[in-house]
């Protein structure tokens, strides 16, 4: 899926001109946490965030008033958190370095991207200009959409449990052994040991995925290296 399946677009914008009591109105009228900043050419200038704005004069939140210390030696930096707490205009409290991605980039780049940077939104620029924007919301309605198209099944059980067989063998955590699957009016049964209830919750999830299995029944034993304790599907210790 590439970034233009999913982001949206076109976007609201201000101006770094804008003034930011206009600004934040916008946001608030459309429920947004991210303004993207153009100028008059339409290219991307900055970024405005919720972020940006959590420390204002106005509600009390700019934080405690700096020292004579602080003020004697890091003068810059009181100087830069006052024009934080009181900037009127966006091109004063906007981040004006922004990460950008292309529309057709690959979207597991772009949610990769995100969580290495910590950040909630990214524009999408083509040709310099801004063309769209992508957020984690926009990536929960794409992710939606997708789980709501019903997947082709394979037809009868034991089309089914090949392809259970198939899906294991694709995933490097999963056991090469040990493991029993058998399918019975889409009824999935697996037994067998494994050696951590994280393992036999993703063998779990793994088969339930599978098209054409509506019910997974869990016979695994959990064994614990360490201890030699076995635990069974219900949760209780066996003898």
């Amino acid at each position: 899926m590439k970034v233009r399946d999913v982001m949206t677009a076109p976007v609201v914008t201000v101006g770094p001109e804008t003034d930011l009591a206009a600004a934040t109105s916008v946001m608030a009228e459309r429920r947004i946490s991210g303004l993207p900043v153009v100028d008059r050419g339409g290219r991307l200038v900055g970024m405005l965030t919720e972020g940006d704005l959590l420390r204002r004069v106005e509600t009390g939140t700019q934080g405690e008033t700096p020292g004579f210390l602080k003020t004697l030696f890091l003068a810059g930096s009181v100087a830069s958190d006052y024009v934080r707490t009181h900037a009127r205009k966006v091109e004063e409290i906007m981040t004006p370095d922004v990460v950008t991605v292309g529309p057709d980039e690959d979207l597991g780049e772009v949610v990769a991207l995100m969580r290495r940077r910590r950040i909630r939104r990214v524009p999408v620029v083509a040709d310099g200009h801004l063309v769209g924007i992508v957020s984690r919301a926009d990536l929960i309605r794409a992710l939606g959409e997708v789980l709501k198209t019903p997947p082709q099944k394979p037809e009868g059980d034991a089309a089914i449990r090949t392809a259970i067989l198939a899906e294991l063998g694709k995933q490097a955590w999963a056991p090469r052994g040990g493991i029993r699957v058998e399918v019975k009016d889409g009824t999935a049964t697996i037994d067998g040991v494994v050696f951590s209830d994280e393992e036999r919750r993703a063998l779990i999830v793994a088969v339930e995925n599978v098209p054409g299995v509506n019910k997974v029944n869990d016979q695994l034993v959990w064994v614990d290296p360490s201890s030699g304790m076995s635990v069974g599907a219900d949760g209780r210790v066996l003898p």
